[in-house]
């Protein structure tokens, strides 16, 4: 019996020590509520969508002045899916969504 005490007194023991371990490893001088800014990433790259293309086997987007298809990689920048209207890339591991913009309404004088 006295084997299980020590035995479950070890394991209370190994328990505190993990907690007070883990706690040591924080910094002592950082206030309590305390959190770092997020890190500063590099600032995005402004894209112009000037068109884009979809046929029955294939879907392209005029980006920067340059016709890019789906799966296409440029300047570290994948196209990930063209629609009708937005063109989706990833960028830095982020999901970009490309706008056509609008034409502007055009009213008959008459």
């Amino acid at each position: 019996m006295t084997q299980v005490k020590n035995i479950a007194g070890f394991g209370v023991a190994l328990l505190l020590m993990a907690s007070t371990q883990a706690h040591a490893l924080q910094d002592p001088t950082r206030p309590n509520g305390f959190q770092a800014p997020p890190s500063e990433s590099a600032p995005q790259r402004s894209f112009e969508l000037a068109s884009i293309i979809i046929g029955v086997d294939r879907r392209v987007a005029v980006i920067d002045g340059q016709a890019r298809q789906e799966g296409q990689v440029f300047e570290g920048i994948r196209v990930r899916r063209i629609y009708p209207d937005r063109v989706e890339l990833v960028d830095q591991g982020r999901v970009r969504v490309l706008r056509l913009d609008t034409l502007p309404q055009v009213r008959s004088s008459q």
